[in-house]
């Protein structure tokens, strides 16, 4: 602390050490603080008389309305009209439309595929993926994609059904491929819940998407590593779906989305009782607009239709139909994971605590069991974990749009263009010029061990088939028993009163102008802010507020801690024993992998078959196109400067340079599945494709060309491979004449 601050705190010979500007600094920091939370409320009222519209900060212009179609849905799509238009070359209407980080553009130099971006459905309302310039949409729009938006309404449609919702969603990307007919499949962006969302409608209809990005997805829902991941137990130990039963029944028929929020605060009690506000305390002077701004949304409460939670709760959370194949519509659609044919893009964190990477990516493993059966299924598969981001943060985060969602929506046109496999998309830590923000991105291949090394074991799941028998018993015993006498009791009026005294409402109303107690805060709050008096940096009561908070924080960690341990061996005890398996019987969790592995031979062979008589076939362009994407993925590495060098030679090469971007990407997706199932039959092929002297040259010099494009000196197995081209390719002649051009 300055001396001179000392000696002015002085009364006489004895020092206050900063206590009086401390006191005066704490008791205006308590009167800004509770006007703030005063203001939170009337935000949240307003918000409710303007019919709680999404917290979008882009214009947006509305396309289609689900309210209006046959079987009305509360969902509609919108156009964001604010399409940026900065550094862009324009393209003549009599040149051939071309690409640009493999990615087709149009008319005006900019990126032709559209981008939908679905938020999550649960509990909250929409917009928080476009809630600031530095968002999925904000980026979206610096790269020139064309941007929808799907968006949902506070109240469902009578009747309405999670079916319905899943059709007005490809009526949504129907009329997004009318409306862009020239366009590639438009890439579809689901948020949390809204990924497994996006996942049936590639998984139905395949011929709609184009590339998947699952941000902070569950599609794995019974996945998780002991003593970090608590939310999953919590349906075996309230006893499954009774409990979202009864919620729906004193709700008239339809579920309190505050439920589901209220379910998420209670992970991390020290952040919902105190964090979050001392933040707001300690910083009352420059914090009051991002927390009004977050508030907004998190109090924004939707509801559900009962049978559209029953169907999310009862099929997908605890039943964990999805990625076992087995779910289906009421219709009887079944719904496979194995039928998406567009790239996959999961994006998890080791941070997130809701869903954790083993319930974002276990499903690769359920789903196809080896990578081999990936390639043989011509997919691919791309994943990023990050490292220590929360949940909310995948979206909501300035700094990870910036960096995670600026590389996948920026790169996302080289994804199609990846052999068949399962990838990791990695970026450098540092950029190489932090003002351009230009880090350098590689896809490296991975194996299944991978992915489970993420999860401490897959043997944990048996007890989660035992919780789907009790759940589905204890909701039968409910609807028989008491369903009928609670349906009977509450009416429209009572459900409206049991919903509005919800906790997590009543803070918000209780501090707001309706309050009388509101107004001398809100008069005391005006003359605080002219005469704000801070305290010193230094002050050493200041110190010990922190300290006293950051105790207290423990404190609170010590019993999350403690009753997230007592659950799950709770749980264990109930489920994970054998006298459970006496009483419910014993069944193992199904594994579609390991009998993909036994059932599957045939048609794999068919398959390499195939490709066999495949690879003979063609000329110089895929010869071409196969020794570029050999070469590029020769070292289980496809850094994007390869694929960049790859697009520049297509661009100028004569041959090459007259194949539109739909029949490249065709030509190049076959070449792909070559080298993925048949590697070497791909490249010896390559001297039975009647190649001209000259174009078995130009094929060398290419290769050569792309192996150098990361800027490394060749390692083994680039040499390796360029070798084996120069033995195949040609005659002792050719091969001298390349190392004297070499030379």
């Amino acid at each position: 602390m300055d001396a001179s601050r000392v000696k002015d705190r002085q009364v006489g010979y004895t020092p206050s050490f900063g206590i009086e500007e401390y006191l005066v600094d704490r008791f205006q920091r308590s009167i800004l603080f509770w006007d703030i939370l005063r203001k939170r409320g009337n935000n949240y009222l307003a918000h409710l008389d303007a019919g709680q519209p999404p917290i979008l900060i882009f214009d947006y212009e509305m396309i289609i309305d689900g309210r209006h179609f046959a079987k009305p849905v509360n969902y509609a799509m919108v156009r964001i009209v604010d399409r940026r238009r900065t550094g862009t070359v324009a393209v003549s209407d009599g040149e051939r439309r071309t690409t640009r980080k493999g990615e087709l553009i149009d008319r005006d130099g900019l990126p032709a595929r559209p981008i939908l971006i679905i938020d999550p459905r649960a509990g909250h309302g929409p917009g928080i993926g476009g809630s600031k310039l530095d968002s999925q949409i904000g980026i979206a729009l610096e790269f020139g994609h064309p941007v929808y938006f799907v968006l949902f309404y506070p109240d469902p449609e009578e009747d309405q059904t999670l079916a319905d919702v899943h059709q007005a969603e490809i009526k949504f990307l129907e009329k997004i491929v009318e409306l862009h007919p020239a366009a590639p499949r438009p890439a579809v962006i689901g948020n949390c819940q809204a990924g497994w969302a996006a996942a049936l409608i590639g998984a139905d209809r395949p011929d709609l998407t184009g590339p998947l990005i699952f941000n902070g997805s569950p599609l794995s829902y019974w996945g998780g590593t002991e003593g970090r991941h608590p939310m999953r137990f919590r349906g075996g130990l309230y006893g499954g779906i009774w409990l979202t039963s009864f919620s729906c029944d004193i709700g008239n028929g339809k579920f309190d989305g505050a439920h589901l929020v209220a379910g998420f605060e209670d992970l991390n009690p020290a952040n919902t009782f105190w964090s979050k506000y001392y933040h707001l305390f300690s910083h009352v002077d420059t914090e009051e607009k991002r927390f009004l701004d977050f508030e907004r949304w998190w109090g924004g409460f939707y509801r559900m239709n009962s049978e559209e939670i029953h169907f999310i709760i009862d099929r997908l959370f605890i039943g964990n139909q999805l990625e076992q194949g087995k779910l289906r519509f009421e219709d009887g659609r079944l719904i496979d994971m194995k039928n998406i044919r567009s790239p996959v893009f999961a994006f998890a964190s080791e941070g997130d605590n809701i869903t954790p990477p083993p319930q974002a990516l276990n499903w690769i493993k359920k789903v196809y069991g080896t990578v081999e059966e990936i390639k043989r299924c011509g997919q691919i598969i791309i994943y990023m974990v990050h490292q220590k981001v929360g949940h909310l943060g995948i979206f909501v985060s300035g700094s990870v749009a910036r960096k995670e969602h600026q590389q996948i929506i920026g790169n996302m046109g080289w994804l199609e263009y990846l052999q068949p496999g399962l990838y990791e998309m990695v970026i450098d830590e540092e950029p190489s010029n932090p003002k351009q923000e230009d880090w350098r991105v590689r896809f490296v291949e991975r194996n299944m061990e991978d992915i489970l090394k993420l999860d401490d074991t897959l043997a944990d799941e048996q007890a989660f088939v035992q919780v789907n028998k009790v759940s589905r018993f204890n909701d039968a015993v409910y609807s028989l028993f008491l369903r009928p006498w609670i349906q009977l009791a509450v009416d429209e009026p009572t459900a409206d009163l049991i919903r509005q005294l919800h906790p997590l409402r009543m803070q918000r109303y209780l501090v707001s102008d309706m309050s009388p107690w509101s107004a001398p805060v809100k008069m005391m709050a005006e003359q605080v802010k002219m005469n704000r008096y801070q305290a010193a940096a230094d002050n050493p009561f200041v110190a010990m507020e922190k300290i006293f908070s950051e105790t207290l924080k423990s404190g609170f960690d010590l019993f999350r801690d403690l009753r997230d341990q007592s659950q799950e061996f709770f749980f264990r005890s109930l489920y994970d024993n054998p006298m459970a398996a006496i009483f419910l019987g014993e069944m193992k969790p199904e594994r579609r992998g390991a009998q993909l592995e036994g059932d599957g031979g045939t048609e794999r062979e068919r398959e390499k078959a195939r490709l066999r008589d495949l690879a003979e076939k063609g000329g110089f362009v895929e010869a071409c196109i196969r020794v570029m994407a050999a070469v590029a993925g020769r070292d289980k590495i496809m850094d994007v400067r390869e694929f960049q060098v790859a697009e520049q030679i297509i661009q100028s090469h004569e041959k090459l340079k007259v194949l539109t971007p739909g029949e490249f990407k065709l030509i190049a997706r076959e070449q792909a599945n070559l080298l993925a199932v048949v590697p070497q039959q791909a490249i010896r092929a390559l001297r039975m494709m009647g190649l001209s002297r000259e174009e078995r040259l130009e094929l060398l010099r290419i290769a050569e060309t792309i192996a150098k494009a990361d800027g490394k000196a060749l390692g083994k197995k680039e040499k390796k491979i360029l070798a084996s081209l120069e033995q195949v390719l040609q005659k002792e002649d050719t091969v001298q004449a390349h190392r004297d051009d070499s030379a």
